[in-house]
């Protein structure tokens, strides 16, 4: 028997699997009783979001942040792209709600990002 702890969608589970006479491998245990939250990354997203702007940039679409196209200090003005998504095969620019400072960047390029997912923030 060989133990296994495996993440989805955020919730860890601890699973023992046991290899069958056929060499296919069928679970023997079920998952915890509740599924307990991975803390490191919610650690990592609530650390990088401190001293983070009032202004949120939200990713309008679940997909890959393709760029990021400001750094935090820079001056914007409503419309103006902040990064670029890849969505459904298309890049997808992600604006600024309103004129303001870039606070904090709260997303790289390469991640992959939910819709609703925190880019950054303005001030």
């Amino acid at each position: 028997m060989k133990n296994y702890t495996i993440t989805v969608n955020g919730n860890v589970y601890d699973v023992t699997v046991e290899e069958n006479g056929a060499g296919a491998a069928a679970p023997v245990a079920a998952p915890t009783a509740a599924p307990r939250k991975a803390a490191a990354p919610a650690a990592a997203a609530k650390k990088a979001s401190q001293g983070a702007g009032s202004i949120k940039v939200e990713a309008g679409a679940a997909g890959k942040v393709l760029s990021i196209d400001v750094n935090v200090g820079d001056t914007l003005k409503a419309g103006d792209t902040v990064a670029v998504l890849e969505v459904m095969k298309m890049e997808t620019p992600v604006v600024a709600p309103k004129d303001g400072t870039v606070a904090s960047i709260d997303a790289k390029a390469g991640d992959m990002v939910e819709a609703g997912a925190l880019l950054a923030t303005l001030n």
